[in-house]
């Protein structure tokens, strides 16, 4: 017999004017861990991190706005914003009843880790901090790189195709068994009203990330963290610079910085060895 909350619940919350869709894993009675995932992506991608946990952790993956089953924005140029975010984060502990909780957040989730576990009003809710594959500031080339492969939406014929083209967009998260590939192709993936697939994001989500310019330097949100912080770095990131994440371990929270190999921008989260090393830190 499966134990009581070993597989997932689906669960929606009004934030606002929005819908926010949580996939929810463990007893609600063990620590909470937040789970937030990055630009372009959505909470299901942390499925084989969070069953692994969820004997130890009360874990929520939400969908950001605009991607997976949440609601989309009809002002695309104020909400799909790191602040907003932070508020509904804010506002799903609260719906939750997560006085503080461990943070892992993969990217974009990252970052609105670091704004909320550096802002006064927030930063004592964050109780662990967990960065994969993001830092105190971002190689601008590889953001380059981001906002032109986001910025066009592709549509394809089968299911079969899109996973293909997953495969290779994301092939730096690393090692992923066939049946991980499959269902992150099944979790995010949307029918467009053409009948051809698509990847399960408001297009005005990439459109306001591309719009922004300029280096993205978080430096002075990273120094003002104070919790534990894990830093992760795939071996081959072109998005976190060997060199950024050295530093991030001499200032701010000095994070303990593990380097993942046989991946790039970013760790999966979902090997063996990353899995304990997570369940180590958030233990």
């Amino acid at each position: 017999m499966p134990t009581p909350h070993a597989e997932s619940r689906s669960r929606y919350f009004s934030v606002g004017a929005h819908e926010i869709h949580v996939t929810e894993w463990g007893d609600p009675e063990l620590p909470p861990v937040v789970m937030w995932h990055g630009l372009a992506r959505v909470g299901r991608d942390f499925d084989t991190l969070a069953r692994a946990l969820a004997p130890l952790f009360h874990i929520v993956c939400p969908d950001t706005i605009g991607r997976g089953l949440s609601s989309w924005s009809s002002n695309p140029a104020q909400e799909y914003q790191v602040p907003v975010y932070c508020s509904h984060a804010l506002a799903l502990m609260d719906m939750l009843g997560f006085e503080r909780v461990r943070w892992v957040g993969t990217s974009m989730g990252g970052i609105v880790g670091m704004a909320l576990a550096a802002t006064e009003a927030a930063a004592n809710r964050i109780e662990r901090l967990v960065l994969n594959d993001v830092g105190a500031s971002l190689n601008a080339e590889a953001v380059e790189r981001i906002k032109a492969y986001v910025s066009v939406v592709p549509e394809h014929d089968s299911m079969e195709r899109f996973e293909a083209f997953l495969r290779i967009a994301y092939a730096p998260f690393g090692q992923l068994s066939d049946a991980e590939w499959r269902r992150m192709a099944e979790t995010s993936v949307r029918r467009r009203d053409n009948g051809k697939l698509s990847p399960h994001y408001d297009p005005a989500v990439m459109e306001v990330f591309a719009g922004q310019s300029g280096p993205v330097d978080l430096w002075s949100l990273y120094e003002a963290i104070r919790c534990p912080t894990l830093l992760l770095r795939g071996e081959n990131s072109d998005l976190l610079d060997a060199a950024v994440a050295d530093e991030m371990t001499r200032r701010g929270p000095r994070a303990q910085l593990v380097t993942v190999p046989g991946c790039g921008h970013a760790p999966g989260l979902n090997t063996v060895d990353q899995i304990a090393m997570l369940k180590g830190f958030l233990a």
